[in-house]
């Protein structure tokens, strides 16, 4: 099997139909509800009507949360408010339903998907339908080695695809995506850092489970480190990946790439989601089309990426717990959207009577 290149989905991946968005603009014009209205609900509304190439737009009937799992050896210096290699313990409260992203979901009638790429936990811990994708055990410590190798990455990457694949086959209409990580946030402020061509002061957050003074100056010389690696391999997204992202991080840039090939829109989560969406976005410009950004969780290198892609998040309401939650808060939005570009009826126009 030749090698993956990423550049190659530039050439499969084509915007959402702009010409059904012109038609879901001009369908808007008409009705009852006055234009502008509704706010931002109404571009949504056309978004997804050029997403799904349909106008009126179809419900948003099959949506799916899918969280991508992996532990980050960059853990192992102290930079997470959870000790290294643990992830397997979020995984399996998300499975016991005692998570917020597993509350939020149950409520909402949402099914929650977990696909293990890189936890560092023995298998028998977890369900084969999670953990039989694994690509590595653990990813390595980025500051002074590579988190994959080039073999390793593209496994990655092949399983984000197939995971898309067999979601877009199952008839799921929108991702939640999200992670299931230790650490995740080291890599890709990492990764975002690098593509965006700032310092590691600049990018360097909390995290998700939050962390004090000392942990973030630990974070920010990880960070730091971690980009003299990653700056020589820019020019290839693969390596880069290799260098300093990790197999949960490469099998959702997979995922985001393949899921554009596919036209299956994709709701972003945190940074971590962000920091691959980036990726993608230097592997292919159009893929971004096919992304919403379901919340601004707080953390800087986040931002700086959505500002990069142009993604505007729907909510902000400071939820930094990860795990997929804020953006599954923001899938209701969405829903709402599209039920109302659908179903409000059009203004009757007046009948012209006949003076002949």
């Amino acid at each position: 099997m030749s090698r993956l290149n990423l550049d190659d989905f530039s050439d499969l991946i084509e915007r959402p139909d702009s010409g059904m968005r012109r038609d879901a603009e001009e369908r808007r014009e008409r009705l009852t509800v006055p234009p502008g209205a509704l706010g931002r609900l109404d571009e949504l509304g056309e978004w997804l009507s050029a997403a799904q190439a349909s106008v009126p737009v179809k419900a948003i009937e099959r949506p799916r949360v899918v969280l991508f799992a992996g532990d980050h050896g960059v853990a192992e210096l102290g930079v997470s408010g959870r000790e290294s290699g643990s992830a397997h313990e979020l995984v399996r409260a998300t499975l016991e339903g005692a998570s917020p992203v597993a509350v939020l979901a149950r409520r909402m009638g949402v099914p929650v998907r977990i696909v293990d790429a890189g936890l560092d936990c023995d298998p028998g811990l977890l369900p084969d339908e999670v953990v039989r994708h694994r690509v590595r055990r653990g990813s390595g410590r980025i500051d002074i080695e590579d988190a994959l190798t080039i073999e390793e990455t593209e496994a990655a990457v092949r399983l984000g695809m197939a995971i898309a694949d067999e979601e877009a086959d199952s008839g799921t209409d929108l991702v939640v995506l999200g992670d299931l990580s230790v650490g995740g946030t080291t890599p890709a402020s990492t990764l975002i850092a690098a593509l965006c061509g700032t310092d590691a002061s600049v990018v360097t957050g909390r995290g998700g489970a939050g962390i004090d003074d000392l942990a973030w100056m630990r974070k920010c010389a990880a960070v730091r480190d971690a980009l003299r690696r990653a700056r020589p391999v820019l020019g290839d997204q693969l390596e880069l990946l290799a260098a300093v992202g990790g197999a949960d991080l490469a099998a959702t840039t997979g995922f985001l790439l393949q899921s554009a090939v596919r036209r299956m829109p994709v709701l972003l989560d945190g940074v971590v989601s962000a920091a691959c969406a980036l990726v993608g976005q230097r592997a292919a410009f159009r893929a971004p089309d096919w992304w919403l950004a379901g919340q601004l969780s707080g953390e800087p290198a986040q931002t700086k990426a959505l500002d990069r892609m142009a993604l505007n998040p729907l909510l902000d309401h400071g939820v930094t717990v990860g795990e997929g939650t804020g953006a599954l808060l923001a899938l209701p939005l969405v829903q709402a959207s599209a039920a109302l570009a659908a179903e409000l009826p059009e203004r009757t126009e007046p009948v012209e009577s006949d003076t002949d």
